[in-house]
């Protein structure tokens, strides 16, 4: 005998009914909340062979019936089956929004050294101011847990957290964890996640080790280094038209920038820091630059955002007499039309 739909939704019905009160339950509130248009007898032959396949029990006579274990394995596994494929739906989603960004931003730096004739430098959005949407812990086995956080703009990041096995777990103790994390860590990002807010969550549960574990992982799988900004560079070669960078000793070195990128992602991550809010658009002549072997250029920069957190900088890098004026109207549309663009 095999559990067909309608055995499913029964045998559903019963396990939710049955946690959410604590009581046997029988036809009636079978009938009643399954949404299935079928008479008690029917129900009750249903139930009759749900138990007779081990999915249910009947605690005492003339009483409802109770799911047995096997029926909560069947229970949980279809809950982490559909959770799977929400997460699986999601990173399809995202991995289509991924490759569209990408073709938009090699466009975009592209198009921008074009209409300067200057160097262009885009970056790819980094996601370490962006916010926690939720979290999802499920048990794999007695030493290690399947950690699911999904960001504002629905950005999922997935780790396995392996624990040192001192603290018992099991369904309910997960679930307690789930809802005290998401109660905790909720809508902050990686940066709030400090020594203080760890202690409040230590204070509020007794599997501190595995709170502990579950905590540095998310700070490892958000916390974006340096080297994983993702650089977009085009019009290195528009540097060779203005002599008084070609002929300088730092041509090469200007050159070398392009090729590494290194350094622009050093230029990026300085002008993020220095920019407070208020200058949405910078500008570094000469020795102002915050690298050396830009001394000779004038660099421009606007910090872009898509929303939810993702935060990104477009940049211009030319000589000192480049025209500032076309630059600035260029870069304040783009910075104005960054999210239309990535829709």
């Amino acid at each position: 005998m095999e559990l067909d739909q309608r055995k499913v939704v029964i045998l559903t019905t019963i396990i939710k009914n049955y946690l959410e009160t604590g009581e046997p339950v029988g036809s009636r509130t079978i009938s009643k909340y399954s949404g299935l248009n079928l008479s008690s007898a029917t129900i009750r032959n249903e139930m009759s062979d749900l138990e007779e396949m081990g999915y249910i029990v009947q605690p005492h006579t003339s009483a409802g019936r109770i799911p047995s274990d096997k029926g909560y394995r069947f229970y949980v596994d279809q809950l982490m089956e559909t959770h799977q494929q929400e997460i699986d739906d999601v990173k399809t989603e995202l991995f289509e929004k991924v490759d569209r960004l990408e073709t938009t931003l090699q466009t975009l730096v592209k198009n921008l050294a074009q209409n300067t004739n200057y160097a262009a430098v885009v970056t790819g959005p980094s996601i370490r101011t962006n916010k926690i949407k939720f979290i999802q812990t499920s048990l794999v086995d007695a030493r290690r847990l399947l950690l699911v956080v999904m960001m504002q703009g629905n950005i999922v990041k997935t780790s396995t957290v392996v624990l040192d096995g001192s603290e018992e777990l099991d369904f309910n103790r997960v679930l307690s964890i789930n809802m005290l994390l998401n109660d905790e860590l909720n809508g902050l990002s990686v940066s709030d996640i400090t020594e203080g807010r760890l202690a409040q969550l230590l204070a509020r549960t007794k599997n501190k080790e595995t709170i502990r574990a579950i905590v540095k992982s998310i700070v490892n799988m958000l916390d974006i280094n340096l080297g994983d900004t993702q650089i977009y560079t085009s019009g290195a070669t528009n540097i060779f038209k203005y002599p008084e960078l070609t002929e300088s000793d730092n041509a090469s070195k200007l050159i070398s920038a392009f090729e590494t990128k290194d350094e622009l992602a050093q230029l990026v991550k300085d002008t993020q820091e220095q920019s407070d809010g208020r200058k949405p658009i910078q500008v570094y002549i000469g020795d102002e630059s915050p690298l050396q072997n830009m001394a000779d250029c004038s660099v421009v920069t606007a910090n872009y955002e898509l929303g939810n957190g993702l935060k990104g900088t477009i940049g211009v890098i030319g000589p000192k007499r480049m025209d500032y004026e076309k630059v600035l109207e260029i870069l304040s549309k783009l910075q104005s039309e960054m999210d239309q663009a990535f829709e």
